[in-house]
């Protein structure tokens, strides 16, 4: 009998994304609501370069007891110029007393927090249509002013 081989990934960009304040929701029948404004920021990668659009981009956390769901909307503007419109769903997840730093908006350590998400595109270009076809995973560090997510397509 083989043994299963693990997935492999290729790394994709680093993102570093530009954060402002937290606008705190509150509490909702689902869980409690964040939504963290997106002010900029960029890709740097052996595959993907680029800006991040500020207009309307934004992270939206709801946060239960366990986990963490985030959904991230952003422009990317590759450095060759094409517009790849973003919304990432993931989870964040980690031990119970991670997830309520978490809420109180306190670091937690990089290596608890992950993400895994389909990325949905709007009229990417043909170069980078594959994407809407794969499946991303990361992980993330929150520091003072930003985030900076490493990015890898699975295989």
């Amino acid at each position: 009998m083989s043994t299963p081989q693990a997935p492999a990934l290729s790394f994709l960009t680093t993102l570093s994304v530009s954060v402002g304040m937290p606008l705190e929701v509150g509490p909702t029948a689902e869980g409690y609501r964040r939504v963290i404004p997106i002010t900029g920021g960029t890709a740097t990668g052996p595959e993907l370069n680029g800006v991040i659009d500020p207009v309307g981009a934004d992270f939206q956390l709801l946060i239960d007891e366990t986990t963490t769901h985030l959904e991230a909307k952003y422009v990317l503007k590759s450095d060759a110029g094409e517009r790849i419109y973003i919304t990432n769903w993931g989870i964040r997840t980690g031990r119970a007393e991670d997830i309520a730093r978490l809420v109180r908006g306190e670091a937690v350590d990089p290596e608890r927090i992950y993400f895994r998400c389909t990325p949905r595109l709007e009229s990417p270009g043909p170069r980078w249509g594959w994407l809407a076809e794969r499946i991303l995973v990361g992980t993330g560090r929150r520091l003072q002013d930003r985030v900076e997510i490493d990015v890898f397509v699975l295989e």
